[in-house]
């Protein structure tokens, strides 16, 4: 295993792989610290970019913008309270008071070095542990991965904000969509609508670059706020002077929270289309539950910064790890990378490492050195990303919708792909207006002709439905799914109940 990472490592450091890789993070860096644009969206406008591309100099762009991405959020998130990505929001919460009491500095560079030791530990795990989940993973029949997707499923339908109703419809339109076209085993066209182009399916990459892009401009566009001034960013952006090494002991100096918040972000990347924004809420809500002074969280400790940035980059790590030893896709941008390995003819899955050692090690090489890439980049280039977050975003966001329209027709050049782009973005637009979560529809999309394709196969093999209950990983996993389910329906009851309990003793 050393020895082809090692190989990877080398291989990467190629000129022809580098190039990408530098480029990639960079994008990430800026797309994750421009607030509305998120590193899914950021990743769908890198993504026609390598189509020309061999497969690992994609694959190694696209991660660089993955870990840049998890980064670049925390640069508008401590200087001016506005998280980049939604994985950075709990970074908000202590470092921009930090920043506002006169350590801009400090807070940025404590979560650049919290992102890039959590990283690492990621990616120990990454590098250790896809090997064995995909060995397990060999051991599944299509009994297992049917249930394993249902799980998937029942999972993030149950993990949304808003009601687990809603959720639950959410995913079911995504699963509606997955059945048009013909039928796997008979051929039979279904909900085609008599489109000559609808019984071919539709592909899934103009479907997500629809529904999270073109909703998520539309919802920015419409949504009016404050934001500092371009003299008082640069006013903080002059004093991110500071001691690296003081604030890299302040990190290391914590090994309990750093490797804690890290298998907390590890442990929410494996869970499919969870997400780094649960990730870093979880961590710094552990941090502030084991720390000897919880009630100066949210007055600008590091604490609360390295917990949050930490989790949210071995985020990513754990990710990576579902999308290579199962082929699902851990979240948005692991669509993507799914999306653009499907395009290159590359199996994702259990036998992907053993199938595309080169380009399996070449991935982990990626992450790893997109690391040390993240800091090179941050440290020449925070005080000029400040600048960039004041582009209006009248100018920002027709420029992001072009090329989100460009991607969507190179993908077969047919315009086609687009009306199909547009379609499902006003489809989006509107779930997000009625308060519909768009994760279930996503994962809905991705898996639903896995678990159709499972399906049938289970049964031509054996009809016996019992099979998926009898059998013991097929059968704990829908156990799992159960008591997912059964677990959001009481969160969400003791929400309700803390809120209705609020609303009371405000009346009083």
């Amino acid at each position: 295993m050393y020895e082809l990472l090692a190989g990877g490592v080398v291989n990467v450091l190629q000129f022809k792989y580098l190039l990408p890789l530098f480029a990639g993070t960079l994008a990430g860096i800026v797309g994750g610290a421009l607030p509305g644009v998120t590193i899914t969206m950021t990743i769908i406008v890198v993504l026609p970019f390598t189509f020309g591309l061999d497969p690992l100099q994609g694959l190694a762009a696209m991660t660089g913008v993955y870990v840049g991405g998890s980064a670049g959020g925390l640069v508008t998130a401590v200087l001016l309270g506005l998280p980049g990505t939604p994985s950075a929001i709990a970074t908000t919460f202590d470092g921009h008071p930090m920043a506002k009491n006169g350590e801009p500095g400090r807070a940025l560079w404590l979560g650049i070095w919290a992102s890039f030791f959590g990283g690492l530990l990621g990616g120990l795990f990454l590098v250790g542990a896809t090997g064995l989940l995909a060995r397990i993973a060999l051991q599944f029949g299509p009994w297992e991965f049917f249930s394993l997707f249902i799980l998937a499923l029942s999972m993030v339908a149950g993990l949304v904000e808003s009601s687990l109703l809603k959720g639950l419809i959410s995913g079911a339109l995504g699963l509606i969509v997955t059945i048009i076209g013909a039928d796997p085993v008979l051929g039979h066209e279904r909900l085609t609508l008599g489109i000559p182009f609808l019984a071919g399916g539709v592909d899934f990459l103009p479907v997500l670059i629809g529904v999270f892009a073109f909703a998520q401009i539309m919802t920015e566009v419409e949504r009016h706020g404050g934001a500092a001034t371009l003299a008082a960013t640069m006013e903080r952006s002059a004093k991110l002077a500071v001691s690296h090494l003081r604030v890299i002991w302040e990190v290391v100096s914590r090994p309990v929270l750093l490797l804690w918040a890290s298998i907390v972000g590890v442990f929410i990347g494996v869970l499919p289309a969870i997400g780094g924004s649960a990730a870093s809420m979880m961590a710094y809500d552990q941090a502030k539950k084991i720390s000897r002074r919880p009630e100066k969280f949210g007055s600008g400790i590091p604490e609360g910064i390295i917990a949050s940035e930490a989790s949210n980059n071995a985020n990513v790590g754990g990710s990576l790890v579902t999308i290579m030893a199962f082929g699902i896709p851990g979240d948005a941008v692991t669509a993507v990378m799914l999306g653009a390995l499907t395009i290159h003819g590359i199996q994702s899955g259990p036998l992907f490492i053993s199938q595309n050692p080169t380009l399996a090690y070449g991935m982990f090489a990626a992450y790893l050195l997109a690391h040390p890439i993240m800091v090179l980049l941050m440290g020449v280039g925070a005080r000029w990303m400040v600048r960039v977050t004041t582009v209006p975003k009248a100018a920002l966001f027709p420029i992001v919708l072009v090329l989100c329209v460009v991607g969507a027709y190179a993908l077969n050049n047919t315009m086609q792909n687009v009306y199909v782009l547009l379609v499902f973005g006003v489809l989006g637009y509107a779930m997000v207006k009625f308060g519909f979560p768009l994760a279930p529809f996503i994962l809905g999309v991705i898996l639903g002709d896995q678990i159709e394709l499972n399906l049938v196969r289970s049964i031509m093999t054996d009809a016996n439905p019992w099979l998926f209950i009898t059998r013991p990983i097929s059968g704990g996993l829908l156990l799992a799914s159960v008591l997912s389910v059964l677990f959001a329906l009481w969160q969400h009851r003791r929400q309700r109940r803390a809120v209705a309990a609020a609303e009371g003793e405000a009346d009083f």
